[in-house]
């Protein structure tokens, strides 16, 4: 199936409310104008240096998410344009995304990734992080950033149990700070599952999900 078939099946399955992120990481912009082609307009990258020069080469309607580990230093680069950035784990992160928003006149989207995988690899914050975070002044004097949602990664395993109760553990979460409502933080985007397991990510409460190989294919 081409690009644009596997898309379409993908997006023919999903719930109305469920946001497809199409992960167009480390793929060229004919590859992803197949997908552009379909209608669909929102793209996750993982380099910001990429995304910039793809944002570039695509239609200026194109939605772009920064889907990676960000560094402070490379914020500037995406300001200007970034529609959401996923994976914020600190507050001095959000400062410099404020920072750069400011310089921008606009307002930047975030989603806190948090930590629920059993892997010590994966960035994020764990609960106890998160409330100290939201309920800081510093952050709530921001302007220009909004967290909009959390994010989090499942284990890589097979075990469908443990992924389940991963993501079961990351909606609980998402289903306690959402009633924690400030003038930057309001809560309604819970971006969990990816191609391996977006279905399972959804039964448990996903709104958003990141899909990548199941689209593109494999490198």
């Amino acid at each position: 199936m081409s690009i644009a078939e596997n898309l379409l099946a993908i997006t023919s399955e999903l719930p109305q409310h469920v946001t497809l992120v199409a992960v167009s990481k480390t793929w060229p912009v004919d590859d992803i104008m197949q997908a552009y082609g379909t209608g669909h307009r929102v793209f996750g990258e993982n380099k910001i240096q990429e995304m910039s020069e793809k944002q570039d080469a695509m239609p200026k309607d194109t939605q772009w998410h920064m889907i990676g580990h960000v560094q402070t230093n490379k914020v500037k680069l995406m300001a200007s344009y970034v529609t959401l950035i996923h994976g914020v784990d600190s507050l001095k992160l959000l400062e410099e995304i404020d920072k750069q928003a400011k310089k921008n006149s606009r307002t930047i989207d975030c989603l806190l990734q948090m930590h629920i995988a059993a892997e010590d690899t994966k960035f994020g914050l764990d609960e106890s992080e998160l409330e100290a975070l939201v309920n800081n002044n510093t952050f709530k004097n921001l302007k220009n950033v909004k967290v909009t949602g959390l994010m989090g990664m499942a284990t890589f395993t097979n075990d469908e149990n443990q992924i389940r109760k991963e993501f079961t553990n990351l909606k609980s979460i998402f289903d306690r700070f959402r009633m924690v409502a400030t003038e930057n933080c309001e809560l309604k985007t819970l971006s969990m599952g990816m191609s391996g397991d977006y279905k399972i990510a959804i039964e448990c409460g996903s709104t958003m999900v990141r899909i990548g190989s199941s689209i593109f294919g494999r490198r």
